[in-house]
């Protein structure tokens, strides 16, 4: 049997080991899981190898699902594009809508366009305009890499995908688990109504925040205002 072709079954028996279970089917065994760990720890390392060969990020969030012709879809590719016109490095998870558009604004630029992929069931695809990509298999991996070094980040209009990433980036800033940095949400009309139900349910309602909290990010509604929020944000290393 050829070297390549051993090589290329063992990928596959691990690639088999590491799986999540399929739906509806009993979890491995304990060893099993236990090369999962692995997998995870291998991603990880490779992950923060990655992202420590750039500078000055600044990562964006967004819809897949927004197309070519949705404003926020031309509002990212414009803020992707002054971006990298003030030799910022773009950073999204490197799919399809806001994504691509980011992507795409970076890369006309001239500066690096990154995109951290992950595969899942529908709409997720690597967009064309990712100069620099890494793969991942767990979300939750590919998530720490998107939050580690970034000095800045831009939420658009999104799914729940979108406002997992925008909590969880907020809840790092309240706990001082990370710096203070720009959180930028552009699109008011989106944004204003999630900030609303914050202000009345969340803090008022049930006192569960400080005003402060509120603070932490802002809400803006063109590329031009985000930048202004951005341009003079400090460089920060891995968390």
């Amino acid at each position: 049997m050829k070297k390549n072709t051993k090589k290329k079954i063992r990928e596959q028996e691990f690639e088999q080991i590491t799986k999540i279970p399929v739906k509806g089917k009993k979890g491995g065994r304990m060893s099993d899981i236990t090369w999962r760990i692995f997998r995870i720890m291998a991603e990880f390392i490779e992950g923060f190898e990655f992202i420590s060969e750039t500078s000055r990020e600044v990562t964006i969030f967004g819809s897949a699902r927004t197309d070519k012709k949705n404003k926020w879809y031309q509002e990212a590719e414009m803020l992707g594009k002054i971006l990298g016109q003030n030799n910022f490095t773009v950073i999204t998870g490197g799919g399809p809508g806001i994504m691509e558009a980011a992507n795409k604004g970076a890369k006309e630029a001239g500066t690096m366009s990154i995109g951290l992929n992950i595969q899942l069931p529908q709409e997720q695809r690597i967009n064309p305009y990712v100069t620099k990509g890494k793969g991942f298999y767990y979300f939750f991996t590919r998530k720490v890499m998107m939050a580690a070094s970034a000095q800045a980040y831009v939420f658009f209009p999104g799914g729940f995908g979108t406002l997992d990433e925008f909590f969880e980036i907020i809840t790092l800033v309240q706990t001082e688990k990370i710096v203070k940095i720009p959180v930028i949400c552009i699109g008011k009309d989106y944004w204003s109504k999630l900030d609303k139900f914050i202000g009345q349910v969340i803090l008022n309602g049930y006192k569960s925040i400080d005003a402060q909290d509120r603070k932490i990010y802002h809400i803006v509604d063109s590329a031009e205002e985000a930048y202004e929020l951005i341009k003079d944000s400090e460089e920060r290393t891995i968390f």
